[in-house]
């Protein structure tokens, strides 16, 4: 019987944690088990996981492993148990695929596409230099872009703050035309009684959707927001369970749900929430300013998923530092970009390899990432 002999973890830069699972056949399978500026904090976690249900276990029963993790320690859900559980899941997907020879969305019924459509982040944290950053990524042949709706914003903010936002958009908007998709990123930035006001005032430029017009604590407040604008309205990255996102599809206060794949459960859940949102109209956008790990899972569930809209990645994105999303594989030509699509990988488990030398020499200089602390001129903390 094959059976899960060794794991390794590695942080690397800018802000990743990969985990190598290795089998008594000689297998390897990778994982991105992350909570941003918590990787410390998840690889005990998933150290413990992998000591105490694991190793020296068959690979093979990878949702009955699922379950032992979620439920056998009793106390579960949240980010960074979650976000354990998700890199053990896409470690172990990618041995079953490589066990078996195909990739893994031929588990899960084979592709419903040929490639995956993705978008591009412009203009960093604290929104700036859009229009111009958007007219480079067209030149790169992005027919998608997401950018931050804004910096910090009070409770109550001006309608100076409103229109500075609204500019930005409309800069975007007028330098790319009518062809190109923008999606809004509110971050949870904007509090309720800002949340309608801010709606209305880009509506005008006609975004992709909106994404965490209110923070995840107060999703039940999203179906009042949807009854007052047209714009679609996408949420989803900092909930880790289909319970968390069952009340949104169920009262259809959102159009585009966004699980993480390295914090919603890995490949398992997020399979069942894509088939849930499937169910109610919903769209897929999964949640990926990650590494090539997590990118590369969150592409087999939007080849197998009927609903996958478009997908996050993070070339090019204001955190990579140092290190950007290709750096780390054997190929850089395993995400084959073209005409603003990622092509559907047909190599077996998840797609891509990984160079374990350069991986081993980079996670000897990674640093802690942490976001940084803003706050209001007041002196009190802002969310970031």
């Amino acid at each position: 019987m094959t059976t899960i002999t060794d794991y390794e973890l590695y942080r690397v830069p800018p802000r990743w944690l990969f985990l190598r699972l290795t089998t008594s056949d000689g297998l390897e399978g990778w994982g991105e088990p992350i909570v941003e500026g918590k990787a410390k904090t998840v690889a005990a976690a998933v150290e413990e996981m992998l000591d105490t249900y694991l190793v020296g276990e068959s690979p093979e029963p990878i949702a009955d492993h699922w379950e032992r993790l979620y439920r056998g320690g009793f106390y579960r859900g949240g980010p960074v148990l979650m976000s354990a559980i998700a890199g053990i899941d896409q470690a172990l997907w990618d041995i079953k695929g490589k066990q078996l020879g195909t990739p893994v969305h031929t588990l899960f019924g084979g592709p419903v596409r040929t490639r995956v459509r993705v978008y591009q982040w412009i203009g960093g944290d604290r929104p700036a230099a859009v229009a111009e950053q958007a007219e480079e990524r067209l030149a790169d042949g992005l027919t998608a872009l997401k950018m931050n709706a804004t910096p910090e914003f009070r409770p109550v903010e001006s309608p100076a703050s409103v229109a500075d936002a609204a500019d930005r958009l409309g800069a975007v908007r007028d330098r790319v035309g009518p062809e190109v998709d923008i999606g809004v990123d509110f971050h949870g930035r904007v509090a309720k009684p800002m949340v309608k006001r801010l709606a209305a005032a880009l509506e005008p430029h006609e975004p992709m959707f909106i994404e965490e017009p209110l923070l995840p604590e107060h999703s039940g407040l999203l179906s009042s927001l949807a009854s007052h604008t047209s714009i679609p309205i996408a949420t989803g990255e900092r909930l880790f369970h289909r319970t968390d996102f069952a009340p949104l599809l169920a009262n259809g206060s959102v159009d585009i749900i966004q699980p993480d794949l390295s914090h919603a459960g890995g490949i398992t859940e997020v399979q069942r929430i894509a088939a849930m949102a499937d169910a109610h109209d919903i769209s897929l956008a999964p949640h990926c300013p990650l590494g090539p790990i997590a990118f590369a899972s969150s592409i087999q569930i939007d080849a197998c998923a009927p609903n996958a809209l478009i997908q996050e990645q993070s070339l090019n994105i204001h955190y990579n530092q140092g290190n950007d999303l290709l750096d780390y594989l054997a190929d850089p030509q395993a995400f084959a970009y073209e005409d603003g699509y990622v092509k559907v990988p047909d190599e077996p488990g998840l797609g891509v390899s990984l160079d374990l030398e350069y991986v081993r020499e980079k996670a000897d200089t990674a640093e802690d990432w942490h976001n940084p602390i803003w706050r209001h001129e007041d002196g009190s903390v802002a969310e970031w």
